[in-house]
């Protein structure tokens, strides 16, 4: 092993130790009845009990409209490389105790030690 790839690994566990969370992954996805051949959504649950850690960026001061103030705040999913997450999947975050359920908002960003995954609260299936 080089001294690149030792670095690499020596990060990897780095980070993996601050992996507080597990989370479950569930897609929606289409499928056909043989029997009927009619087509319809079925939620399906890709992965569960991966290791990761959300991250939570400093929440913006209230936005104001005419009707009511908003509050934004960005949530980031740490996990390790090799899980593929699509984004709109459904993942079921349980850290400290606490389990939420967001969307994935978009492509991750992926490394040679974990990626990260925007998310946001899941309002449902689109």
């Amino acid at each position: 092993m080089n001294v690149v790839e030792a670095a690499r690994q020596a990060a990897r566990r780095a980070l993996e130790s601050t992996y507080e969370g597990v989370c479950a992954v569930t897609e929606n996805r289409e499928v056909t009845d043989e029997r009927t051949g009619l087509s319809d959504q079925e939620e399906v649950t890709v992965c569960e009990g991966v290791p990761c850690r959300l991250s939570f960026e400093k929440q913006a001061a209230a936005g104001q409209t005419d009707t009511a103030a908003s509050l934004t705040q960005g949530v980031k999913l740490f996990l390790a490389p090799e899980t593929r997450i699509k984004p709109g999947s459904r993942v079921t975050v349980t850290q400290n105790g606490m389990t939420a359920e967001y969307a994935a908002s978009g492509e991750p960003a992926v490394y040679s030690t974990h990626q990260e995954i925007l998310l946001e609260l899941f309002r449902g299936w689109a």
